[in-house]
């Protein structure tokens, strides 16, 4: 890929720096707090996203503190001084005055806020951001509140077989890496989190240098800029090092099993082997594999399993994270069908690409599906954003940028090469929903 580097607005404001640029997006920082900002100017509706991305996730959590970044990401909503329901300018309200959809989401590498907005408010998107990123209450009554909802949105999630199966996976495979605990926390821990803990955490890391503002959509550059410093300049940056998280986890030197039994119908196995982190290029080739895995009816598990009538449905995820994180194989069991004879099958598919490797033709499908599945997952100036977040999570913005071009370099010869590294018998996490009605 050629890059064309624009030239910095000429109204460029002077507390702004211009940094690089890449495809389209360009990166600035705010000089005196290191806010970094990403804009991807688009032509279109007169509507723009504005995401701030904060990166801390669950993946920070120390042990008797998990669910700390879920629960701050409910309080960040409650309000400040400024934007508070008791003076009638909620966050929600405010924003839903002028035709937002805003929201937020936390996962295990990040935490994000968002709203997409007609571009003439998008200065009070950017002050609402602004003044919650140091200015939330965070007080005991609100911290209550949400405890319950909380608790039931994990109660839920307990009450789904599937989510579960997904939480004992990660819970065996992951011994020593936060990645071991679930993003919305264990139970103990949601029920014993104080407000000083959470005014403690939020202090720790919601400072503009360890954040990202991106902004995707129909603005004009230069007055975007000149807001953005008007609204964030004045933060100071976090008055001590952000604490980075250097558990590494050993290596796994053996098989681990977990079963899941409550109510359902259909069972189901979840297997989970440790793969790279996203930003190495051997994370690329396993989204490759992913695909050729279990992806559509012409994916080998599909018709080794789902056209043999061994399972419903069978799918692969490659979970792209900042530290090392898993790859995964579900299957939904078709009904009389045992656990063994499928987790026998996609461990046999599994040893056919690591003895015999995978045709050009798979290879060239699994791109094409990849190539597809990131132009619908980038139309429009919402996706993009959602797309720049996860890049920003992973480690760097420009996998954004970059991505189809690691694609094509994936070779046959990389997708057996992969198989044969990361999904071995002895680092295989094996998880089993058995329903018991």
């Amino acid at each position: 890929m050629t890059e064309t580097v624009p030239a910095p607005p000429r109204d460029l404001p002077a507390a702004v720096d211009f940094q690089e640029a890449s495809d389209g997006i360009e990166c600035y920082r705010l000089v005196d707090n290191d806010l970094r900002i990403l804009l991807l100017p688009q032509d279109g509706a007169p509507v723009a996203t504005s995401m701030v991305t904060y990166h801390v996730g669950s993946r920070n959590e120390r042990t008797g503190h998990t669910g700390a970044t879920h629960m701050l990401e409910h309080l960040m909503f409650k309000g400040t001084e400024r934007y508070h329901k008791r003076k009638g300018t909620s966050i929600f309200e405010t924003l839903q005055s002028v035709g937002a959809k805003v929201n937020a989401s936390t996962w295990l590498d990040r935490t994000n806020y968002y709203e997409m907005l007609p571009t003439e408010h998008l200065p009070l998107a950017l002050d609402i951001e602004a003044d919650r990123m140091r200015g939330a209450l965070i007080d005991a009554e609100d911290v209550e509140d949400e405890r319950t909802v909380i608790l039931n949105e994990r109660d839920r999630n307990q009450n789904d077989p599937v989510s579960r199966l997904f939480d004992e996976v990660w819970g065996a495979a992951f011994v020593a890496h936060p990645y071991h605990h679930p993003t919305i926390g264990w139970k103990s821990d949601i029920e014993r989190i104080t407000p000083d803990g959470l005014r403690e955490y939020y202090d720790t890391f919601y400072w503009p240098n360890n954040a990202t503002l991106s902004i995707v959509g129909r603005f004009d550059r230069g007055e975007t800029l000149a807001e953005v410093a008007e609204h964030f300049g004045d933060i100071g940056p976090a008055p001590r090092d952000i604490p980075q998280v250097t558990t590494e986890e050993p290596k796994q030197s053996g098989p681990r099993r977990v079963t899941v039994r409550q109510d359902g119908q259909l069972g189901a196995v979840l297997m989970g082997f440790k793969s790279p982190p996203a930003l190495e290029a051997d994370s690329d080739v396993l989204d490759v594999l992913a695909r050729i895995l279990a992806s559509g009816k012409g994916s080998r598990l599909f018709q080794r399993c789902t056209d043999q009538g061994l399972t419903s449905d069978v799918f692969g995820i490659n979970f792209r994270l900042r530290d090392p994180g898993l790859f995964s194989v579900f299957a939904y069991l078709a009904p009389d069908q045992d656990h063994q004879t499928v987790e026998d099958a996609i461990h046999e598919t599994i040893a056919d690409v690591q003895e015999n490797g995978v045709t050009q033709e798979e290879l060239d499908r699994a791109r094409s599906q990849l190539r597809a599945q990131i132009a619908f997952d980038r139309d429009g100036p919402m996706r993009v954003a959602s797309q720049l977040n996860e890049s920003l999570a992973a480690g760097d913005w420009k996998l954004y940028t970059q991505y189809l071009d690691r694609l094509d370099d994936v070779t046959a010869e990389d997708v057996q090469r992969v198989a044969q590294t990361y999904l071995t018998r002895d680092g295989v996490t094996i998880g089993r929903y058995v329903p018991t009605s």
